[in-house]
């Protein structure tokens, strides 16, 4: 039998060797607004990316969705505009879901307008936002501490009682979510069910990487690797650089990260190698 210390070692040493790496492909020019979230569309070969551009969490409608390339050049700083201050995205055949304080803003991407605003009763502070394939759509709640989920139009609470809920991810029908900086996944039953314990606090993006794999990136400006058995690295961290790391998407066929910067005006492409 091996000491307990170098099975911990080991244990360690697996973690770190099955980690990847992020390297920086590129970065845009810094004249989006505000950015907060990219969503990758592979159908359409463009990342859309939410401009917050006025105050946080203020219905001042001066928010916006922007068009970038997949080679970092800005299409359209402002491609939709008249939201406040939208945040996190889902795409579900030709409609994109964008959360927007206390509505789910609906845009047709074929045409480029916003086809229906969804109010969600009770909610204050939506911020990230995933579908299923059955089309329903899951948004959190950060300031009301609350996940909803969109059925045919109609938004419900599916969990409430959370202490910081951000970024939400759908894998194999399976809804997975932060909160407080952890990662979790929801259970058959409800239960939330802890997958990695991370930093407290500031859990922003999340996306699946495959394999075991998800990024998790955290506002400050880390980026975390986690894995279903609970291990966690950290891969990057640019709050020196003074770029945030907001809600980041995913490109699987090239695997690259797309991370908005925030008050950088940017969004920066990272391969994971």
């Amino acid at each position: 039998m091996k000491p307990p210390a170098l099975l911990v070692f080991l244990a360690l040493a697996t973690s770190l060797a099955a980690a990847p790496k992020l390297t920086k492909k590129w970065e845009t020019e810094a004249s989006l607004k505000v950015p907060e979230s990219v969503l990758y569309d592979g159908a359409r070969g463009v990342l859309y990316v939410t401009n917050i551009d006025g105050a946080p969490w203020e219905d001042d409608a001066k928010g916006s969705v922007g068009k970038v390339g997949l080679d970092g050049k800005i299409l359209q700083a402002e491609w939709i505009t008249g939201l406040s201050a939208p945040k996190g995205m889902a795409l579900h055949g030709n409609r994109l879901y964008i959360g927007d304080i206390d509505r789910v803003v609906v845009v047709d991407v074929d045409r480029g307008q916003v086809v229906e605003r969804i109010a969600v009763a009770g909610a204050h502070g939506l911020n990230d936002v995933a579908a299923d394939r059955h089309g329903v759509v899951y948004v959190s709640d950060s300031r009301d501490k609350k996940i909803y989920a969109l059925r045919d139009g109609r938004a419900s609470v599916l969990l409430e009682g959370l202490r910081a809920p951000n970024g939400v991810h759908v894998r194999d029908d399976q809804l997975f979510f932060m909160d407080n900086g952890s990662l979790y996944r929801l259970a058959p039953g409800g239960e939330k069910v802890l997958v990695s314990a991370g930093k407290e606090g500031n859990g922003d993006g999340l996306e699946y990487v495959g394999g075991e794999g998800f990024i998790i990136t955290y506002w400050p400006g880390q980026h975390d690797y986690a894995k279903t058995d609970g291990s966690r690295t950290t891969l990057l961290d640019t709050s020196a650089e003074k770029a945030n790391a907001a809600d980041i998407g995913y490109n699987p066929k090239d695997r690259i990260v797309y991370v908005p910067t925030f008050f950088r005006n940017t969004v920066i492409a990272y391969a994971i190698e």
